[in-house]
Formats: structure tokens, C-alpha cells, sequence
């Protein structure tokens, strides 16, 4: 049988395509050999370094740091990541390489809980990140926009207290703490953005209440547990736990109820409200460039506000409480302070907060022990780089294990104990040490607001009730990894209201 020509071409076409392939793959492999990459641990065919990743991922990624060195690359399915667990790292990639790390990872929550990843949490470094960035930094969390809303946050602080001797009455009563501090902070965001309570006893709208609690909730639970489809595609395809599909309802609720706040402010033609709101603002700047700032561009920056705002303040404020109930002399030490410094005759307000120094040093100590964001969020490295003399592949994914620097003997004494007494005298630009809230062009713009948030709640439930723990034990504080870092058992106390009353 006369053989057919194109065939046979077609074969060689074939084999000529795999050979160059191989070449093409050998001479990158030589080229990597070259490098001086960082060290990684032994790895497993196909998943590479994913079955070291267990839960708390903190903790089994602080024990890779100590086993095999502070700076690792690690090889996460389709994807490279770089570890970095030391303040040296750390600053060589915020500092030196800020630019080159200023990218985010593309992940499926990014894509869909982040209008395609056009929030300035995740939206690509650029102008468009640019912009956005402005808007939060000068715009909506500038010194000047906290301290017009202080009232608002003075006043919910005075609710949850009044909610709180209600609920004590002349005894001491048992409080869960965990839900009175996410209703607070849930309060207090969306008080500032929208001029609306989802919390108490004057909600307008229940049901409505119910429905966008339970929305974030499960979006941040959601989005906080790992997605083995961000490392192992072919699992992302098939969607077999359903985790794309139960992404995409949950958007779709939580757009409705941003784009419902949108339009009860103004944002479907409307007459815009007197009362200048977070939202206002941005529907202002609409208003100028209408083409720019389209109603997803305002949602997400809504979304961005609402739910880093609440999850890291609640958290924050139930590590602090916890750590004080077993740390009672500390707990003592900071109502003495607020007694010489404020007295009983008023409750204190943000602008006593300067003079707290201890209050401040708990909270530091507290954001030290558990930081909200333990891996902070991750960037992506836009080109090769350098980081502790280590050559870094373009494309590789930063993780910064914040909660491992925290707690390293190499940078802290005793750094498992709480010792609030290490931060007197403390300069916050001491290095990379200490970054709870990230770093660089990428770090959080909404440190300062959460700080007034914590300090003013913290400070008025110490200065207003006698708080002990329920039993004799210590409060338990395991905890697990979410988009935050939670406590497993949430936070419950014994509460009795303080006399002489404030």
C-alpha cells in the first residue's frame, strides 16, 4: 500500500514539535539549575508541596520555616510560592521589590467576589489600582474623614454599652462577647458608609438584617478556606465540591444588597441625602466621571470596606478580651490608666486614646500574638527578583507568614508570652517586626480607623463593667484559619456593670 504523504508529514510535524519542546523545557530547566533559588522542602509528583499545607496553615508553615529556612519556594500544584517568615525578608520584599510585588495572585474568590478583580484589594497593580487607592487613602479613610466620624462611632459604643447594663441589670450575667463584637463592628461600617443599623433593637428592616448577616458570613467563611482549585486547575474545572457554583449565589445576594445601598443613597438619580456618608462620596465622584466610576467600581469599594472592616475589628477585639480574662492584672493596669487619665465622670472618646498608653500596648501585643490576616494577603512577584540573596521566579506567589515573625525567639523575647509592657517606648518603624496589616503599596489603608475602632471598644467596656472569665480555667484560645484568624470557641464572659458608673 503506497503510503499516504500527508500523513507522513503530519507525524513528523508531530515529533519535530515534541523535540523542540523538550529542548525548549531542558535549556529552561539548565537556566533554573543556574539560579540560586531559595531551598524547598521534598516534594510529592503532581500536588508538589500541598500536603505540608495543615491546618492552622500558620503553624505548619512556621514549623517548614524552622526546619528548612526563613525564605522557602514552594510548589503548590500549578503554582510557585514564596514563603518568607523573617522581618529581613519580609522588608526586602516590601521595600526593595514593593513595585515587583505589588501584584495580586488571580484567585478564584478574586474573580468572582471582587467584580473581576477590580476592587482595590486585588485589582491588578496600575492605574486602575491606582486610582482606587487614592479614593480609599484620601477620600473615604483620610485622618480627616475618621475623626467626621467619630460621633458615629462614639455613639455606637454607647449602644452596645446600654445594651450590655440592660442585659446585667445588678448582677453579673454570662455575655457572649463574640456576637456583641461582630453587631458593633457591623454597626459601625455600615454607619459610616450608609447610615444604616443591621444590629439592634431600631433595625428598620429585620428580615433584611437576617438576610445580608448571613450573606457575609458564609462569604467570608467562603473565601477564608483553602480552594484547592487555585493550585490543581483540573479540580476547578469539575467544581466537584461545588465551590465556584456556591461562590457565584453567594455574589449574586450580595450584589443585590450593594446595589440596593447605591440606590437608597442617591445612586439611581435620586436626590442624594443631606448627611455626608462614605457612600456619598463616591457617588460625588460619579457624578464627575460617570464612565469611570461605573456602579461596580462603587460596590466594591462598599464590599471592601464593610467586610475587612467588621471581620478585623470583631476579631481583634474578642483576641484582646480573651487574652485580658487571663491576664487580669493587665486588664486592672488599663482601668487604672483610664481612671487617672479620663475619670468617672464621663466615658472616655477617641480623643483620649493618645493618652492610653498602656491600652495601646495591649492591643499592639494583641495584634502581635494573632494578627487578622496571619499569611496577610497574597502578591504575586511581576518579574524576576532578588529577595535575601535568593534569585525569585517571575509569577511567584508571596505568601509573608506574619504570625511566624511575630513569634520568632530570634526577634522577640519570650514571644509566646503576652507582655504588653515590650511595646512602652516602641518606634513603629522598627523594622518589619511587627505588620499586622500588611505593608508597602499594597498594605492596608484601614489600620488606623480599625485602631480608633478597637481602642474606643476595648477602652469604654473595661472602663464601664467588671469582666471575669466563667469557670476557673483559661480561656481557650485555639485558633483556626478563615479569611481571618478566628477563635474556635468563641468568647463568652462573666459581665457585672462597674460602680461608681461613668
Amino acid at each position: 500500500m503506497e503510503e499516504d504523504p500527508y500523513w507522513f508529514s503530519f507525524a513528523l510535524i508531530i515529533i519535530f514539535s515534541i523535540l523542540l519542546k523538550l529542548l525548549i523545557k531542558n535549556k529552561k530547566s539548565a537556566t533554573i539549575i543556574k539560579k540560586n533559588l531559595p531551598p524547598s522542602p521534598p516534594s510529592l509528583p503532581l500536588i508538589g508541596h500541598l500536603h505540608l499545607f495543615k491546618q492552622p496553615i500558620q503553624r505548619s508553615l512556621q514549623t517548614l520555616s524552622q526546619n528548612y529556612g526563613n525564605i522557602l519556594l514552594l510548589r503548590c500544584g500549578s503554582r510557585t510560592v514564596l514563603l518568607v517568615s523573617s522581618p529581613s525578608g519580609a522588608e526586602d520584599c516590601f521595600t526593595t521589590n514593593d513595585v515587583v510585588f505589588a501584584n495580586r495572585p488571580r484567585l478564584l474568590a478574586s474573580d468572582h467576589f471582587n467584580y473581576n478583580n477590580s476592587t482595590v484589594a486585588v485589582t491588578p497593580y496600575g492605574d486602575l489600582w491606582r486610582n482606587l487607592r487614592r479614593i480609599m487613602t484620601l477620600e473615604i479613610l483620610s485622618s480627616s474623614r475618621n475623626n467626621a466620624f467619630s460621633s458615629v462611632r462614639q455613639e455606637e459604643v454607647k449602644l452596645l454599652r446600654e445594651k450590655l447594663i440592660q442585659s446585667c441589670g445588678k448582677g453579673m450575667i454570662k455575655i457572649d462577647l463574640k456576637s456583641k463584637f461582630v453587631e458593633h463592628s457591623f454597626n459601625v461600617m455600615t454607619m459610616m458608609i450608609a447610615g444604616k443599623r443591621y444590629f439592634g433593637e431600631d433595625v428598620e428592616d429585620e428580615e433584611e438584617a437576617k438576610r445580608i448577616r448571613g450573606v457575609i458570613r458564609e462569604s467570608v467563611d467562603l473565601c477564608g478556606a483553602p480552594n484547592m482549585g487555585d493550585f490543581l486547575p483540573f479540580l476547578q474545572w469539575m467544581d466537584l465540591l461545588g465551590v465556584e457554583r456556591k461562590m457565584v449565589g453567594l455574589m449574586k445576594k450580595m450584589d443585590r444588597f450593594l446595589q440596593e445601598l447605591v440606590d437608597e443613597n442617591g445612586g439611581d438619580g435620586s436626590e442624594v441625602k443631606v448627611k455626608k456618608l462614605m457612600i456619598h462620596n463616591l457617588l460625588e465622584l460619579r457624578e464627575t466621571e460617570p464612565e469611570y466610576y461605573t456602579d461596580e467600581i462603587i460596590k466594591g469599594i462598599v464590599m471592601v470596606l464593610l467586610v475587612a472592616g467588621t471581620d478585623t475589628s470583631s476579631t481583634t477585639l474578642e483576641w484582646a478580651m480573651s487574652l485580658l480574662l487571663n491576664h487580669p492584672t493587665a486588664m486592672e493596669r488599663i482601668k487604672a490608666e483610664i481612671d487617672a487619665n479620663v475619670g468617672q465622670g464621663r466615658l472616655l472618646d477617641e480623643q483620649d486614646l493618645p493618652k492610653l498608653h498602656y491600652l495601646q500596648n495591649v492591643i499592639s501585643e494583641t495584634l502581635r500574638l494573632y494578627p487578622p490576616v496571619p499569611l496577610l494577603v497574597p502578591h504575586e512577584a511581576s518579574e524576576d527578583c532578588v529577595v535575601g540573596n535568593f534569585d525569585v521566579p517571575q509569577g511567584a506567589m508571596l505568601l509573608v507568614n506574619a504570625w511566624a515573625i511575630h513569634r520568632d525567639p530570634k526577634v522577640w523575647v519570650n514571644p509566646t508570652e503576652f507582655m504588653p509592657e515590650r511595646f512602652e517606648g516602641w518606634n513603629s518603624d522598627e523594622g518589619f517586626r511587627l505588620i499586622p496589616f500588611g505593608a508597602g503599596r499594597r498594605g492596608c489603608p484601614g489600620a488606623a480607623l480599625a485602631n480608633r475602632v478597637i481602642g474606643l471598644a476595648l477602652g469604654t467596656l473595661i472602663q464601664s463593667f467588671e469582666w471575669e472569665r466563667i469557670g476557673e480555667e483559661e480561656v481557650d484560645m485555639t485558633e483556626y484559619l478563615g479569611l481571618t484568624m478566628p477563635k474556635v470557641k468563641p468568647l463568652e464572659a462573666m459581665c457585672k456593670v462597674r460602680e461608681p458608673m461613668p
